[in-house]
């Protein structure tokens, strides 16, 4: 009876003790993030740059820029579903459509949560293995690295001066990201961890013994394998391709809504969006403080002054932000009602949409 309690007891120590990480987590970034937005904002008239967005934007070009935003998502979704095929899983487009937006949404809230977030109400509402999702989405955020260091050798290539002078300028930034990818603890931690997954599945293995860990492993497996063995795989890689495109017009479009930015070239605005892609790198909600920081300093790059620079960043940053915001809620009041009567259909030759 003891023992019962005890681990009882156990098991309610071990749940509080992973809400209050998660909870000291989220405060960690939340107050990393606003640190960071004070940091570049600080010395800022509010009242300057409320006026300045009031009276001297073009906010057409606002509009324009969610336009591709959500053709964006929209790709993005279409992408998602064709990785799927080869595993033999067909969800309704609305449905994909709707987890990935809500992935956008949670993303806000908590750095990385929203990829579980996509995954799950997928599974849920088509009843797909969770650990087939995941391992699609992880496949995609490798593409998508991919193709954002792909842009950056692009950037690199054809804008070289503009590069090597940020560098000069913001030292601090490449030290910081040197010292993360040279330092060991980093290696040794993701080598351990590795270590101590394949130590674990051998040893229940030679015991005869079936565990999650494995059954997990193997779905996600699927996941990956399916972009490699997919049949429309150049419908896969125009889509990626279509997606980064979306995501540079969308923030080059912007520039035209200021008559200080209007008159930057399209290399411009291809430096400022890979700049601004590693701002959204950092661990903090949406970018929040980074991105601003990268889009003033790429900017300035072109001659031009730092309040303006941070004027541009808060509008185009402000803007993406409130579409995700607006649509993710939407889509996650919505999605009980859409599925209220819904019973997913495992036919291949089905052509289940909207």
């Amino acid at each position: 009876m003891c023992f019962a309690n005890l681990t009882k007891h156990l098991v309610i120590l071990i749940v509080l003790k992973k809400k209050i990480f998660n909870i000291l987590k989220y405060i960690t970034f939340t107050t990393l993030g606003v640190a960071m937005f004070w940091l570049v904002y600080r010395e800022q008239d509010f009242k300057a740059i409320w006026h300045t967005l009031s009276n001297d934007v073009n906010y057409t070009w606002v509009i324009v820029s969610l336009i591709f935003g959500l053709l964006s998502h929209i790709s993005r979704t279409l992408r998602w579903k064709i990785a799927l095929e080869p595993l033999d899983e067909h969800p309704r487009t609305l449905n994909a459509f709707i987890a990935v937006m809500s992935s956008y949404f949670m993303n806000l809230l908590l750095p990385r949560m929203g990829e579980f977030a996509r995954c799950g109400l997928l599974a849920k509402y088509e009843k797909i293995p969770f650990s087939k999702l995941f391992g699609t989405v992880v496949t995609e955020r490798i593409i998508d690295m991919i193709m954002l260091l792909f842009m950056l050798l692009l950037a690199f290539v054809l804008q070289f001066d503009q590069i090597v002078q940020f560098g000069q300028n913001n030292p601090q930034v490449i030290e910081n990201l040197q010292n993360i990818l040279q330092s060991p603890l980093l290696w040794i931690a993701l080598a351990g961890v590795i270590l101590a997954l394949v130590l674990y599945i051998r040893i229940s293995k030679k015991r005869g013994k079936t565990n999650k860990i494995e059954a997990v492993l193997s779905d996600f497996a699927s996941g990956i394998k399916s972009v490699l063995s997919m049949k429309r795989y150049k419908a896969y890689i125009a889509h990626t391709v279509f997606i980064w495109f979306m995501y540079y017009l969308m923030l080059y479009s912007v520039f035209f809504s200021f008559d200080f930015t209007s008159h930057l070239s399209p290399l411009a605005g291809l430096l400022t969006f890979v700049l601004a892609s590693f701002g959204m790198v950092a661990p903090v909600q949406g970018g929040i403080g980074a991105w601003h920081f990268m889009v003033e300093k790429a900017l300035g790059l072109y001659a031009i002054e730092s309040t303006n620079g941070k004027i541009f960043a808060l509008l185009a940053h402000s803007s993406m932000n409130l579409m995700v915001v607006v649509c993710g809620a939407i889509c996650l009041i919505l999605i009980p009602v859409i599925n209220r009567h819904y019973h997913p259909v495992r036919n291949p030759n089905s052509t289940l949409d909207f």
